[in-house]
């Protein structure tokens, strides 16, 4: 029986950001391959409830000690952040986003968990400010996956143009990530997922958006894009697979390009280790964009997995919202 759901596309896009970082949090950070694949056949791999055991004398980070499955990692958070943002207020608004931000990102907010490297340099900026006070560019020069994981939703909601979009981008990526790098990453990363939700398929979008890639990304993207058949094991071997957009990058673009659906996708990710869900939030969105316009049984998400995110609900009602 096929329990695969085919969702609107722009929905799909952040749905499928959401529900990929979610899937990941159980081994993220886990440095090990060969012991994610022991884990596997014993307990699965997504939605796994987060395990010291599972890293115990191995190369790994265990962050999410406090967390559930079905939670979100802070990336998944990000994103759900700028969500409810354009819930509420129909656009974006610095300011207000800077404020929700700190709000719920520092002490006494409502998000529990991990902080890494850009969001406490980001928080420190802002938290002895008063909103008026707050700096376009409040970020870190920092170049980690923080920077993409609000893309998914600036692009699923954007009207206007190419041109104006990558404006927007830079002015959201540079709030957390105040770093050129970071910037043409996300824009590279923004504009692939732009094409997909205009009809382009997946390998035509990752190579229209190489322009916009930068000097220092572009050719290792073209390089993870050689390989004709799916070998995330070798492309994460060659390029890394820690918290860095120009590791994870080409990362995710050979996955997108070479994996049939959404599942496979989202499963070799976790696979590989490492930054699974930093990787998860731009490979789900755009996996998801695209399997949610073609015909079959494999179309979109799986219903199991849609079912198992936690805050599932808080992000269909922004959906319908906006």
């Amino acid at each position: 029986m096929n329990s695969n759901i085919r969702l609107e596309p722009h929905v799909a896009a952040i749905l499928g950001a959401l529900i990929a970082d979610s899937a990941s949090l159980g081994l993220h950070w886990l440095y090990d391959p060969k012991r994610i694949a022991r884990i596997e056949q014993t307990k699965g791999l997504v939605f796994l409830q987060p395990d010291a055991n599972d890293y115990a004398e191995t190369k790994g980070y265990f962050a999410h000690g406090d967390k559930m499955a079905g939670d979100s990692s802070g990336y998944g958070e990000l994103c759900l952040l700028m969500l409810r943002h354009f819930a509420e207020y129909g656009q974006f608004k610095r300011v207000e986003y800077q404020t929700g931000y700190r709000n719920h990102f520092g002490p006494g907010g409502a998000y529990t968990g991990y902080i890494d490297a850009p969001t406490r340099q980001t928080l420190q900026t802002l938290w002895p400010l008063k909103p008026e006070e707050f700096p376009e560019n409040s970020g870190a020069d920092d170049d980690q996956f923080a920077a993409l994981a609000t893309i998914p939703v600036v692009v699923a909601i954007h009207t206007g143009s190419q041109r104006a979009l990558l404006t927007k981008i830079e002015q959201v990526v540079r709030l957390t990530n105040d770093n050129d790098t970071a910037v043409a990453a996300a824009q590279y990363a923004g504009i692939v997922l732009f094409e997909v939700l205009n009809g382009k398929p997946i390998p035509q979008a990752l190579s229209a958006a190489l322009p916009h890639a930068g000097e220092k990304l572009a050719p290792l993207v073209k390089e993870a894009l050689q390989p004709c058949t799916l070998d995330s094991a070798a492309i994460a071997k060659r390029f890394g697979s820690a918290c860095h957009v120009l590791e994870g990058m080409p990362v995710i673009a050979h996955i997108a390009q070479q994996a049939p659906d959404y599942r496979t996708a989202i499963e070799e990710n976790i696979r590989i280790g490492g930054d699974s869900c930093g990787r998860g939030i731009m490979l789900g969105a755009i996996t998801a964009a695209y399997t949610s316009q073609q015909s079959g049984s494999m179309s979109s998400l799986p219903l199991e997995w849609i079912a198992r995110y936690r805050k599932l609900s808080i992000a269909a009602d922004a959906c319908a919202q906006l």
